[in-house]
């Protein structure tokens, strides 16, 4: 967390939090979403500004219900997620796989999963494990460096003598699997007491 962070909060703790109004996509990209969007139920707009979204990577943490936020100052603002809190892209320099989160650092995978949509994620070994989805632009990559017997079994080459099996999961279960919170403002709202 930024130290003008950590000083905005020490001088007003008590700003109220905000949800619906940031979202993590399905490709890693940080959006934007105004009353209209979230009215409509849409995803919003690309973030495109790099200092922002330099600000938003330092800044985002984990709350300890699974609710995924970014600290913007004393405000903290919880994240939609499109799928998992964490979005990798996978690339291979001198033909080796590396995998690398929407924040940029480098993802260390435990664990490789397919769900049944034709999804590819992984999860790490840190405690609670972040799990990742693979851009879906790196699949093709992805097929490089896996192989697949006749009944449909399958492993990820990830390190010479490192090979992970896919292991089977169902999306809508991934996010109780690996404890977060997929859409903070739902939980909100199902949480709120009832209007008079």
């Amino acid at each position: 967390m930024d130290e003008i962070v950590r000083q905005a909060l020490a001088k007003w703790p008590d700003v109220p939090h905000c949800t619906g109004w940031l979202m993590l996509d399905r490709r890693g990209q940080w959006r934007m979403r105004d009353d209209a969007a979230q009215a409509a139920g849409e995803a919003g707009d690309v973030i495109r500004h790099d200092a922002l979204i330099g600000f938003i990577n330092r800044n985002y943490e984990r709350d300890p219900d699974g609710q995924w936020f970014f600290q913007n100052g004393p405000q903290r603002v919880y994240v939609e997620l499109g799928y998992t809190p964490w979005i990798v892209r996978l690339s291979a320099t001198g033909g080796e796989p590396a995998l690398a989160d929407q924040t940029g650092a480098a993802f260390g995978p435990s664990h490789a999963w397919l769900d049944d949509e034709g999804g590819i994620l992984f999860s790490d070994a840190s405690s609670p494990p972040r799990v990742a989805a693979l851009h879906d632009h790196d699949l093709d990559l992805f097929t490089d460096h896996a192989s697949f017997d006749d009944a449909g079994n399958g492993v990820f080459h990830w390190r010479a003598g490192k090979d992970l099996p896919l292991q089977p999961i169902a999306r809508a279960g991934v996010a109780e699997r690996f404890g977060f919170v997929a859409s903070p403002a739902a939980r909100a709202l199902a949480s709120a007491p009832p209007s008079l």
